[in-house]
């Protein structure tokens, strides 16, 4: 018996032997490869490193399905691709750069670019984006936000995108007519001020308006509230962003800021605090949102449904229809140790493909006219309005290398008038010598 437990022991062993030895075979002949195998294929290749910032996991899934399909079709090349989370990747970039860590590509803000090429940290990509990049097939305002004396540094995905979005039931109860959706056709600001006073009711917690998205912090403030300049006639900046003084505190400039103002504080059809969640639950009639807020209502609430609870119409014009543009593209590093392969993806993932895929992946709107025209649904209600606004009426935030101060002068200067009530006359000419001091210190460092 126990010649036969030791047999029946060691038969076993062998079977299992044999096993492994065929499962070996088999991969070696399909050809599958473990772990330590990839990684020394790996090393053979060229490594590239890339920075983005962290987005949705829509965005997310769409990032790696571009890199996949750009690797299959570059075996040489491998991307190596780092995600930081959205509010710690500015600081986090620029601390790796200063460390010498400088990303082969990395991802830009388009406002920052300035800063970034000013600064030596981005190589310009304008002789491969002028003889490859396809440059009229992006909108002339997007390419616009992508230049820096005369030289391009990035090259776009997608486009962003903001319109007034009205709850209908508050419309109805106040038996007034919906606006207009046609993207050529937006409401003036006067006749939103008409409206917003007639739903406006402060003792049942319903308000008007949030003109642009309230007051919060970063880049938001900048983003959704110098479109109100412009549409008044008004810049932050002289042509050459050389001085804020004569724009920033313009009549014009003054203009928008005293109706931004009134909003609050003489007609109280906006409000600084808010209810939660008062544009789903019925406590604000108009707001003004962004293009990713169609796939938010879409994913997190599914019950509050554009057409029976909501409509969008375009953003409401002054003297001027404008909208704001510019968003995440794609640079890379003046210390890459290979620009053209670096450019090889740059391309790829900002192409008619690349785009495509990430747009299909996203629902974003995309930067090229091509792409937009392979989405049926961007041609029509309510995506139509995106896209038409930002190939046509849409407008850079100002290039400089000063460009966060800026940013922050425009973010405290409407604080100062929307929530201190302070006079625009003071805080215009607080926001100008502000913006003049980093400008002068950027020319003269």
């Amino acid at each position: 018996m126990k010649k036969k437990a030791i047999f029946i022991i060691c038969s076993i062993i062998l079977i299992i032997m044999a096993g492994f030895t065929l499962s070996f075979f088999d991969r070696f002949s399909s050809g599958e490869k473990d772990q330590a195998e990839i990684e020394n294929d790996d090393k053979d290749k060229i490594q590239l490193t890339f920075w983005r910032n962290g987005g949705t996991n829509l965005e997310n899934k769409a990032y790696k399905e571009i890199i996949s399909a750009f690797e299959s079709a570059h075996p040489d090349i491998k991307i190596n691709m780092v995600s930081v989370p959205y509010g710690d990747y500015e600081l986090r970039l620029r601390t790796e750069i200063a460390a010498g860590n400088q990303p082969d590509v990395m991802s830009i803000d388009s406002p920052n670019l300035a800063l970034y090429a000013d600064s030596g940290w981005l190589l310009s990509i304008d002789s491969y984006m002028r003889s490859e990049g396809d440059l009229e097939d992006i909108p002339s305002a997007t390419l616009e936000g992508l230049i820096y004396e005369d030289e391009i540094y990035l090259s776009p995905i997608v486009e962003s995108g903001v319109a007034l979005f009205y709850n209908k039931h508050l419309f109805k109860k106040a038996g007034l007519p919906f606006p207009s959706e046609d993207p050529d056709n937006p409401m003036t600001w006067d006749e939103v001020l008409e409206i917003a006073k007639k739903i406006n009711n402060p003792s049942e917690n319903v308000f008007g308006i949030d003109p642009a998205q309230g007051f919060s912090d970063g880049e938001s403030p900048a983003y959704f509230k110098m479109p109100l300049l412009w549409q008044f006639g008004a810049d932050v900046l002289s042509p050459d962003a050389t001085t804020a003084d004569g724009y920033l505190n313009s009549n014009e400039a003054l203009e928008a800021l005293q109706f931004y103002q009134d909003l609050y504080q003489k007609h109280k059809v906006a409000a600084v605090e808010l209810p939660p969640d008062p544009f789903i639950t019925g406590k604000l009639a108009m707001t003004v949102m962004g293009s990713w807020s169609l796939a938010d209502f879409e994913k997190n609430v599914p019950e509050f449904k554009l057409g029976e609870d909501f409509g969008i119409a375009p953003l409401p014009k002054d003297k001027n229809q404008v909208v704001p543009n510019g968003g995440w593209s794609l640079g890379i590093s003046q210390k890459s140790k290979y620009p053209d392969e670096a450019w090889e993806f740059i391309q790829y993932a900002t192409s008619y493909e690349g785009s495509k895929k990430y747009v299909e992946l996203t629902g974003d709107i995309p930067a090229r006219y091509s792409v937009s025209k392979e989405f049926p649904e961007l041609q029509t209600y309510p995506k139509n309005i995106f896209v038409q606004q930002a190939q046509k009426y849409s407008e850079n935030r100002p290039v400089t290398p000063a460009y966060p101060v800026v940013s922050e002068a425009i973010k405290k200067l409407f604080e100062d008038i929307g929530i201190g009530g302070e006079s625009v006359e003071s805080a215009a000419a607080k926001a100008v010598e502000k913006i003049n001091k980093g400008l002068k210190e950027k020319q003269n460092p």
